[in-house]
């Protein structure tokens, strides 16, 4: 027996196949425990390692630290955003001086890893007399290098439309820009909600590379609770505490955009006082009512 895609596997290759699926398991829950064995041996569970967690200062220093990640992530994430639908648009411009350069761009900030832009902005800047702060330093280079990616998402998603989609707009009078704004890349949004989602979380786990110039996130702060003495270097217990907020908070995004996703696959808006398509008035009508185009009525 076949399928379209792949052979559909016997019994034997099913047998086969249960075997080394909890032979798998067996070896990640082999290595799991033996790196908590090891963290139990060396004292690392031990209520001196952890006693750094039971001071409200160090909890308050945590939550100002969770606000400093969040406010460069939230800063990042808009810029990224926008930059992104700005370089796209870009992209797919009709005029090849437009075009090539902002393509040539792409390319150049994509090429160029988050923590290059970082040092290039913190200590490059100064030897021109140009001094930034660690958070915009942050801010500006997750911008700069996620928005390209973004940028490159939205383009993928735009061009792997149907064709039909933009002969539609403008078949019913719609320039360029309106097809673009009410027709694609609403579609392309939708299409490619699940990578933006992904770029996004990216995007929240890059402002930890900020401890390296400095900027007291997260990392920073468990970077320095862990080289305490006092406390006992409690630089495991720092990384287990701060790695679970990460997860949180990744986790929070996650399920914020799959929502946001879920009701955009719902909805489709078809902008403010505007009433939604029935049976006498197709998509396209409802499009073209949208950019204001009166004379779209069908001829008879």
């Amino acid at each position: 027996m076949s399928s379209v895609l792949y052979d559909v596997p016997g019994p034997r290759a099913i047998a086969r196949n249960r075997i080394l699926g909890v032979l798998t398991v067996l070896v990640v829950l082999a290595i799991l425990g033996f790196i908590v064995w090891r963290l139990w041996d060396t004292g690392q569970f031990s209520a001196e390692k952890w006693d750094a967690f039971t001071y409200t200062n160090v909890w308050l220093q945590i939550a100002l630290a969770t606000g400093r990640t969040l406010a460069a992530f939230a800063f990042a994430a808009v810029g990224a955003l926008a930059l992104g639908f700005a370089l796209a648009i870009g992209r797919l411009s009709d005029h090849p001086w437009l075009r090539g350069p902002i393509g040539a761009v792409v390319e150049v900030l994509r090429a160029v890893p988050v923590l290059v832009f970082m040092f290039l902005l913190y200590y490059g800047l100064p030897v021109l007399g140009i001094r930034m702060e660690p958070f915009w330093a942050v801010v500006i280079a997750l911008i700069a290098y996620n928005g390209s990616v973004l940028a490159e998402v939205i383009r993928a998603g735009v061009e792997s439309l149907p064709r039909g989609q933009s002969e539609a707009g403008y078949a019913i009078g719609l320039r360029k820009a309106a097809v673009m704004r009410l027709v694609l890349l609403p579609q392309a949004i939708r299409a490619m909600m699940p990578v933006i989602i992904a770029q996004l979380v990216v995007t929240l786990k890059d402002t930890a590379l900020g401890y390296i110039i400095t900027y007291q996130e997260l990392l920073f702060y468990a970077r320095y609770i862990g080289s305490q003495s006092t406390y006992g270097s409690p630089i495991v217990p720092a990384t287990i505490v701060v790695g679970a907020i990460y997860i949180a908070l990744c986790l929070i995004l996650s399920f914020v955009a799959n929502r946001v996703e879920r009701r955009l696959r719902r909805t489709a808006k078809l902008g403010k006082g505007v009433a939604p398509a029935d049976d006498a008035m197709t998509a396209t009508r409802a499009v073209a009512v949208q950019a204001g185009l009166d004379d779209a009525e069908p001829r008879r």
